[in-house]
């Protein structure tokens, strides 16, 4: 531990009206995105989009968290499992991509595996019984679907998913979240570390400076910052019109989600997962990102689009929904730029912390909080963080 270190994070830790922003050190140094692997992604329940990516028995997704190799699939019963992408014979990786399997095959030597885990194959090895089938299984970590987004979790002393996520369910429940159909998923690649995306999802400071003309006039300043119990930040904020929707094409507003009413029905409620999962639930669709780290200056981004099903049914519903997917990539045109720019001043020896606008950017503001904390705690433990960190600090 180094005492600058300690000290940059107890600042951002201090009373939140006064709290200072993360050390710019947190979005480019490889010593902290080393220590931020273990204090955070190893150690959290970590969003991966909506559940019904995987609807059948078989179904997968070959992912990597932080630099570790994952599968996440459907074994037969229709349970959501999590293996490790290791083979347990001499280590390759089993599956790429996304696809469906009827069993987990190894490509190298033909190991196979079943759904659940369990080595079923094993070419040429011993059959006189010194060889275990049963001690070679893959190994398994913890996976859960609530609300209608999956999540899984590597470490299994962190609390339970429920525990996790405290009331999120009863803040979000007039947005019907489970019942939402995922109707658009893809992937991208950000020239800024993941972090500063997830934040710029979640403040409404740059709106009318990187949005002038596309979404800014749709949102009317923002609500106070929600009370919560659970590991999230959330905020609402009445809009004119759909935030789902460009200024220029509000005339193409699809139903809304059914059972909204109120308040709720004439805005949006934006909420960060922590770590690496937002989402803004509008009047008529709700849109997700995932981000994780590929290094400190460069992450992996994946936007999901959902919709209630009644509006999926629709005879158009694909020709109406474009309208809505055009927005989101607009909004996202104009958002990289100004990311890429941020990451650039961050990188310079001279970048100091800074204070948070709370009025526009609580969210941020509490998820620096809570990633301050375990940062901290991992420093407590005895890591060190060197390099270009201990540089800014001493500033």
């Amino acid at each position: 531990m180094t005492i600058d270190a300690y000290a940059q994070f107890a600042a951002v830790q201090a009373p939140i009206a006064t709290s200072a922003t993360l050390p710019p050190a947190c979005y480019h140094d490889p010593d902290l995105a080393r220590l931020e692997r273990d204090a955070v992604f190893s150690s959290s329940w970590i969003g991966i989009g909506r559940h019904d990516q995987w609807k059948s028995p078989g179904e997968y997704s070959a992912l990597n968290i932080a630099g570790i190799p994952l599968i996440v699939l459907r074994d037969r019963t229709g349970q959501l499992r999590v293996f490790s992408n290791t083979c347990r014979h001499r280590g390759s990786e089993l599956l790429e991509g996304t696809g469906k399997v009827k069993t987990i095959s190894c490509p190298f030597h033909c190991w196979t595996y079943t759904l659940d885990g369990r080595l079923m194959g094993a070419p040429h090895m011993p059959k006189d019984g010194s060889f275990d089938k049963s001690r070679y299984g893959l190994f398994e970590f913890r996976a859960a679907e609530r609300e209608g987004f999956a999540f899984i979790c590597l470490n299994g002393e962190t609390e339970g998913i429920d525990a996790w996520l405290g009331d999120f369910a009863a803040l979000h429940a007039p947005w019907s979240l489970p019942d939402l159909v995922l109707t658009r998923r893809v992937e991208l690649e950000a020239e800024c570390n993941w972090k500063a995306f997830l934040e710029v999802f979640n403040e409404y400071y740059h709106l009318p400076f990187v949005h002038p003309d596309s979404i800014d006039s749709i949102y009317a300043p923002p609500d106070g910052h929600d009370t919560v119990t659970g590991r999230y930040a959330s905020q609402f904020g009445a809009t004119e019109g759909s935030g789902g929707l460009l200024e220029s094409a509000q005339e193409h507003i699809l139903p809304p989600i059914p059972g909204l009413t109120g308040r709720a029905a004439r805005g949006t409620r934006y909420t960060w997962l922590f770590p690496n999962m937002t989402f803004a639930a509008s009047t008529e669709a709700v849109w997700v990102y995932e981000a994780t780290p590929l290094e400190a200056n460069r992450c992996r981004v994946v936007q999901s689009v959902c919709f209630p099903k009644s509006t999926v049914a629709q005879e158009d519903f694909e020709r109406r929904a474009d309208v809505y997917y055009q927005r989101m990539d607009a909004a996202l045109a104009e958002d990289l730029p100004a990311l890429e720019r941020q990451q650039r001043g961050q990188e310079s020896p001279f970048a100091v912390a800074g204070r948070y606008c709370l009025d526009l950017e609580p969210n941020v503001a509490h998820f620096g909080q809570w990633y301050a904390q375990r940062m901290k705690g991992a420093l407590e433990q005895g890591q060190t963080a060197t390099g270009s960190f201990r540089k800014a600090a001493a500033l």
